[in-house]
């Protein structure tokens, strides 16, 4: 279990407001801040190579239509992810899995989302929950961790590596008494990633009287990360970490109050 003494900020996707969202660029530029962490999504390319896309579809491509899935590894790397976000930056291919590994891992904690979808066949979930902890190996503490929505693969992935720390991503809809009941039924989970607009006195004293982890996602305003740190989360995942760090830094001591 995570006990900082301050909430740690991670930055999702990378620092997506100033380069494309899970490509090298975003995540380079992430690191130029004091971050604690980087989270990430992993979905799968139709030869099954674990690769870095949040989306459902490739519309921030001009392909409203199409999926990672839609395509091999070679032609996800020919294609541009960071066009979308500016014409006038160098071209990116997708990046795999491993890749953003050899890059990253050491230089700060990670959080993986595996993004299985309810179209994929459960054969595919579980190609993508293996690739992924194969890819990390043996856990060491919490300095990588994977979360999901999709509870079914966290139970998996549970099988798979009984000792790896696993994060269930809760919906909007999702308060403290769904998070109670969860840690109850799953008692081998880690933590629970929750939405900002969950996040309360009552969400975090049910993860702090089970002996959870909480992270929040997705605090960008000064509100929200106000209110992420005041409640003394243990992740503060955001889309402007460099934000979450200054008022970090304003508090008191740098610590959550």
């Amino acid at each position: 279990m995570i006990h900082p003494k301050q909430s740690m900020v991670f930055a999702h996707r990378g620092a997506n407001r100033e380069a494309a969202e899970n490509t090298r660029s975003a995540f380079d530029r992430a690191l130029a801040y004091p971050i604690d962490g980087i989270e990430t999504d992993i979905q799968l390319s139709r030869d099954e190579v674990a690769v870095l896309w949040h989306d459902r579809f490739l519309g921030k491509l001009g392909m409203p239509f199409k999926r990672i899935g839609d395509f091999d590894y070679a032609e996800l790397r020919a294609m541009d992810f960071a066009a979308h976000f500016s014409p006038k930056v160098a071209p990116q291919g997708i990046m795999s899995l491993q890749e953003f590994l050899d890059a990253y891992r050491g230089r700060c904690r990670l959080l993986l989302e595996i993004k299985n979808r309810a179209w994929e066949p459960s054969s595919r979930h579980e190609i993508k929950v293996r690739q992924t902890l194969e890819a990390v190996g043996a856990a060491q503490g919490d300095a990588v961790m994977v979360s999901s929505f999709n509870l079914a693969s966290l139970i998996y992935a549970h099988r798979c590596a009984p000792q790896f720390p696993l994060v269930l991503n809760l919906e909007p809809e999702h308060g403290a008494d769904y998070a109670r009941s969860v840690l109850a039924d799953q008692p081998f989970l880690h933590g629970l990633c929750v939405h900002i607009d969950t996040l309360d006195e009552a969400m975090t004293a049910v993860l702090r009287e089970c002996g959870k982890s909480i992270a929040v996602y997705t605090c960008n305003s000064d509100e929200e990360i106000n209110r992420a740190l005041a409640l003394g989360v243990d992740i503060l995942i955001s889309d402007v970490p460099q934000k979450a760090l200054q008022v970090r830094q304003a508090l008191p001591c740098g610590c959550a109050k």
